[in-house]
């Protein structure tokens, strides 16, 4: 794997007829038949325009283009999006033992009286863990109508007792609605839908006279400053659905594990039921979202299953189903150092 640079020479896409040609750095046509059918194997989007392509088949970035929206799209070498797929996955794996002291800090600050950044933000937190919410972009907002945590509106969030429900535009358009039961957010949610405020946004806090909205560079502050770790927001849900379908997968066994028919056909329904709770496709949320581990694993027969027998009464398996107790024994699973 080589690094490639869009900014440096490479070859350009260009209309011939009704389909596309290909010119090099010098503008000669591009004419080697493997490198055609490396080009056309991309698939790069006909609505692309501006695209320029690696003329190197091991560059790291093989195509970037522009969609029909002015965004600059990129087409990564899959060798690359493996190994980041991996370091992704590493990196979960060890910030995943500083939840449990996070959740300590998020649960104090909670406790908190009014709406200052502490209590703000520890909602926040507690929020992220519970409902497997994106974090949110306000380009997202403005050019997609779609929200995550620190985009949503006051008017997409209700209370009722102890019962927060969510309902709102998540990325690609799909609808998310979503109930969670806990008191002690649903006390601080109820007291940010009711401040005197005429904001929008639901994560707000006082800041002397006004409010001030919580961002995503002011969450993930209070994550990486209360966990000690390098720790953001998009890792809890690829953590929480990790340990989902962990706990799927260990369920299943005792029936799926008679054949590999079988087992693929668990396989497949713990990955859409995980997919449910995220709000997203299952085949975003295998390649997204799943440790690819986990079903090497199951394959060989090794799940979650013996640790989940030796859980206290007290260690939870319900929605979400991330105790932490199960939240440990997938990290040893998962590092050889379990199961």
């Amino acid at each position: 794997m080589t690094g490639s640079d869009p900014h440096g020479p490479g070859w350009r896409r260009v209309r011939r007829g009704r389909g596309f040609g290909y010119r090099d750095a010098d503008g000669s046509p591009v004419g080697d038949p493997r490198a055609i059918a490396r080009v056309k194997a991309l698939a790069i989007p006909p609505a692309w325009t501006d695209v320029w392509i690696c003329p190197h088949p091991r560059g790291h970035l093989q195509a970037v283009g522009t969609d029909a929206a002015g965004r600059r799209q990129y087409l990564y070498h899959p060798d690359f999006r493996a190994q980041q797929e991996r370091a992704k996955h590493d990196h979960v794996l060890a910030v995943a033992p500083a939840l449990p002291g996070l959740r300590r800090r998020a649960e104090e600050d909670l406790a908190r009286r009014g709406l200052g950044p502490e209590r703000v933000l520890g909602c926040a937190t507690r929020l992220l863990d519970l409902g497997f919410f994106r974090i949110g972009a306000p380009g997202y907002e403005r050019d997609n109508g779609s929200y995550g945590l620190t985009t949503l509106r006051r008017d997409q969030v209700s209370v009722r007792r102890d019962r927060i429900h969510f309902a709102y535009r998540a990325k690609s358009g799909r609808e998310r609605d979503l109930v969670l039961t806990d008191r002690t957010t649903a006390t601080a949610v109820r007291a940010l839908l009711r401040r005197p405020d005429p904001g929008a946004r639901l994560l707000a806090f006082r800041q002397g006279r006004v409010f001030a909205d919580v961002d995503a560079a002011r969450l993930n502050g209070y994550l990486r400053e209360h966990s000690g770790t390098d720790l953001s927001a998009k890792d809890f849900r690829t953590w929480h659905a990790t340990v989902l379908a962990a706990v799927g997968l260990a369920v299943s066994w005792p029936v799926a594990g008679r054949s590999p028919g079988a087992r693929r056909r668990a396989a497949a329904r713990v990955v859409r039921e995980v997919a449910d709770y995220l709000g997203d496709t299952p085949a975003v949320c295998r390649a997204s979202y799943l440790n690819p581990r986990l079903f090497e694993l199951y394959d060989q027969g090794v799940t979650l299953a013996p640790a989940l027998r030796n859980l206290a009464p007290g260690d939870g398996l319900g929605l979400p189903g991330t105790g932490e107790e199960v939240e440990r024994a997938v990290v040893e699973l998962l590092t050889g150092k379990g199961c």
